[in-house]
């Protein structure tokens, strides 16, 4: 059996551009090489002395009320998993586990009592 068609079949080579401007694809493969390997300074990596020791930040301007109300669910995430803990531990380990809740659960009140200070509740009828 002959085959009509050769495989792959012939195609005129059909481009949107008919002549190559060297310079173009040279200057275009330069903007992408310089893209990727040499970025701009201000993305650059610092350098080891130049980096600051602090990894995360508190926006400077966010609202106190906000920081008490992030600051309390953190505080009470910990003490909720310090209590699961303590239910698996015995003795001294219990203990202390027990003591680490109990701190964290005074935190907990210094912090509702910010947040009465910040937004004072008022008494119903008042």
């Amino acid at each position: 059996m002959i085959k009509v068609t050769p495989d792959p079949p012939e195609t005129e080579n059909v481009s949107p551009y008919k002549s190559f401007d060297s310079k173009k694809l040279h200057d275009s493969a330069h903007r992408a090489l310089d893209h990727y390997l040499n970025p701009p300074s201000s993305t650059r990596p610092r350098s080891s002395e130049n980096r600051p020791l602090q990894i995360f930040t508190v926006a400077a301007d966010i609202n106190t009320q906000a920081l008490l109300a992030y600051t309390y669910e953190t505080f009470s995430s910990a003490t909720t998993l310090t209590l699961d803990l303590s239910d698996d531990l015995e003795g001294k380990d219990r203990n202390l586990a027990l003591a680490i809740h109990q701190m964290l659960e005074l935190g907990l009140l210094l912090i509702e009592k910010a947040l009465d200070n910040e937004n004072p509740v008022k008494p119903l009828g008042a």
